[in-house]
């Protein structure tokens, strides 16, 4: 017993060892505010620790931000729209999306390390998302030339329809893709024409500000203005300010709830990507391998923290028996552990906070009768004890109306429910308040369309699961939010119509 405590003393050690260096070489040297172009500290000098979840170690203290910070970002975005940017024409400001793409390439490594390390995700997927950053800037520099407006006459009247940028925006991310939920706000909103207010999640300040070191001598001052803090504080202070024209917010959705709240007050225009409780249905004339293999990653890529994340599966009877079988194979082979390792498929929570709330619901399926088929519990591994763990977990027996599978867990738990009948299984899959995603699995092309539109849900995969392709809208029904990300639809969330009725008489 002594040796076993020792080998694990010894690999945490060693873990914390791997993520001091790392930080060491990555965590950003500025980590005040980021307006007009310079870094800056909060009004009031306060400030707040960033942890790494693998160790519970500080990673750095970042600026407070507050309503007086916002007030100031502002400002230098309105300085910084109304000098600047509102004169650069489309093909200068595709120059400005092209080479921060470029940048943000250039930095891949450092960039996925320093996601790892601050959000807890394995860094063969941050480097993806890292990827995925850089392809949002340079899908929507292909898009900024495209705003040919409209014309038309009749009689002596000659009519213009113009788009026009709202000026400033107010853009506030979540902490689960921190870089790649920036480029999917940034993109469109400087593709448009505006300046911003970023607001990245508290739990993962640090791929934000390290993105402003790296573009200050590609965006001019004020275009892009970065406030960490905290939600009810900076947060609110940008949702809710009468000189931001735009506000764009990816979250959960009773966060949702309140930032809709919060810009009605001004009438300001608003685009929500909320949360999910996805549905994915798997035929009975599926590959089974397959299916195994698709519907794990649904679930348990980036540990369960993603909005679509196919946490309900529906598995036709006739192949459930295997499906279950090969899933609990593959969760039982996966590798929990420090997500600096490549070998590491399932890294820490983001946060404490967060376990609690994993195994509060995990604690609930099991009061309410639920079968664990696997997982669903903190590690054994004494080696992993520092960090924000959870076991990748497969719950079959619960009713669908109980709380585990009506409401988003946001971690890697699937709610298992077999079916025969076809009608009963829709609408059970559309019983839920979201309708962000779903996957159906069949090799029938004609059935898995007929599934994909009987879903109620605004991006159905067939037969994969989380590529996101540029150029084809994502965004949900229902309490899943409101306006599309990822294609042209984006860009017109930040732009406002303007109708020009000239009389030639």
């Amino acid at each position: 017993m002594s040796s076993h405590s020792d080998s694990s003393a010894d690999r945490r050690d060693a873990v914390r060892q791997r993520h001091r260096e790392a930080a060491a070489e990555v965590v950003p040297e500025h980590t005040g505010l980021y307006v007009g172009g310079e870094f800056v500290d909060a009004a009031a000098g306060e400030t707040f620790d960033t942890l790494d979840p693998t160790t519970g170690e500080v990673l750095a203290s970042v600026a407070r931000g507050r309503e007086a910070d916002v007030d100031r970002a502002v400002e230098a975005a309105w300085s910084a729209f109304d000098g600047t940017w509102s004169g650069y024409a489309a093909g200068r400001r595709q120059g400005v999306l092209t080479s921060i793409a470029d940048v943000i390439g250039e930095h891949t490594d450092e960039l996925a390390r320093l996601e790892s390390l601050d959000n807890g995700k394995p860094v063969s997927e941050a480097t993806i998302d890292v990827r995925g950053a850089a392809e949002q800037f340079r899908y929507f520099a292909g898009l900024v030339r495209e705003n040919p407006g409209e014309t038309m006459s009749e009689g002596s009247r000659y009519g213009q329809v113009i788009e026009e940028p709202y000026g400033v925006v107010g853009q506030v991310i979540p902490w689960n893709f921190p870089l790649m939920m920036a480029s999917w706000k940034l993109a469109p909103a400087l593709a448009a024409g505006n300046c911003t207010v970023l607001k990245p999640a508290e739990q993962t300040p640090l791929s934000a500000l390290r993105l402003a070191e790296l573009i200050d001598d590609v965006v001019p001052d004020g275009v892009v203005n970065v406030v960490p803090g905290y939600g009810e504080e900076a947060g609110a202070a940008v949702t809710g300010h009468p000189d931001v024209r735009k506000v764009a917010f990816t979250g959960s959705t009773a966060v949702g709830k309140q930032v809709m709240k919060s810009a009605a007050e001004n009438v300001t225009d608003v685009t929500l990507e909320l949360g999910g409780k996805s549905p994915v249905v798997v035929f009975p004339d599926v590959d089974v391998g397959k299916a195994v293999s698709l519907v794990s990653s649904a679930i348990f890529y980036n540990t369960g923290e993603c909005c679509e994340a196919g946490s309900r599966l529906f598995v036709h009877e006739d192949v459930a028996d295997e499906v279950l079988e090969g899933l609990v194979a593959a969760v039982e082979e996966m590798t929990v552990g420090d997500p600096l390792a490549e070998e590491t498929d399932l890294g820490p929570k983001v946060s404490r906070e967060q376990v609690d709330r994993t195994l509060s619901y995990l604690e609930t399926a099991r009061e309410a009768g639920g079968e664990f088929l696997v997982g669903g519990d903190r590690p054994e591994d004494e080696s992993l004890a520092d960090g924000c763990y959870v076991e990748p977990a497969l719950v079959e027996g619960l009713d669908h109306d109980s709380a585990p599978v009506q409401e988003e867990i946001f971690g890697p738990v699937l709610t298992v429910f077999r079916w025969e009948e076809y009608d009963e299984m829709i609408e059970l899959a559309n019983d839920v308040d979201y309708g962000l995603a779903a996957g159906v699995i069949t090799d029938d092309i004609t059935r898995a369309n007929t599934t994909a539109r009987d879903i109620e849900a605004g991006y159905v995969w067939i037969n994969s699961y989380h590529d996101l392709i540029p150029g084809l809208p994502f965004g949900g029904y229902k309490q899943s939010g409101i306006g599309r990300e990822l294609s042209a639809d984006t860009l017109e969330h930040y732009r406002q119509t303007k109708t020009i009725n000239l009389s030639l008489r």
